[in-house]
């Protein structure tokens, strides 16, 4: 399979951060995250999803969190100062990220938004998120993946 570049990949050559591209075999419909880790032969806890929620106040926020855990709306609202968090529309993603579903990057979005990682990311030596497409992962430096996106963490995921 010829190496594809990727917005992400572009984003993380200009700001010279070291990644790893990894492809998986797809078709148009977005897979879960379980299965690219599966597909990719990687750790579930080490390959995380991008998710985009809107705050009560109406503002966006990103969560980039374990592939095989949920995001707990309380904790995550508590994260970011808010009364209250929603999941917001698929049919939203695309107009508020540049990218689809399935396909979501914290790196490389139309805008900044606040960008929360699972605390578990800091214990990782490399993190796995999507590079912008489906079929395409990056796989980087937790650090450096904190940096570009201006993240934080919390414990946002609901208890296993």
């Amino acid at each position: 399979m010829t190496e594809q570049k990727t917005n992400v990949m572009r984003v993380l050559e200009q700001k010279k951060i070291a990644y790893t591209a990894h492809s998986y075999p797809h078709g148009d419909e977005p897979v879960d995250g379980v299965t690219v880790a599966a597909l990719t032969g990687m750790d579930p806890a080490a390959v995380f999803k991008t998710l985009v929620t809107q705050g009560a106040s109406k503002r966006i926020y990103v969560f980039v969190i374990p592939v095989a855990a949920e995001l707990e709306l309380k904790k995550a609202a508590k994260a970011v100062g808010e009364k209250s968090i929603a999941m917001v529309r698929v049919s939203e993603i695309t107009a508020l990220t540049g990218y689809v579903r399935g396909g979501c990057s914290p790196v490389g979005m139309k805008k900044q938004y606040t960008t929360v990682f699972h605390d578990s990311v800091e214990s990782l030596k490399t993190v796995t998120v999507s590079a912008g497409k489906i079929g395409y992962q990056v796989e980087l430096r937790p650090q450096a993946l904190l940096k570009l996106t201006n993240g934080r963490t919390a414990d946002v995921t609901a208890e296993e």
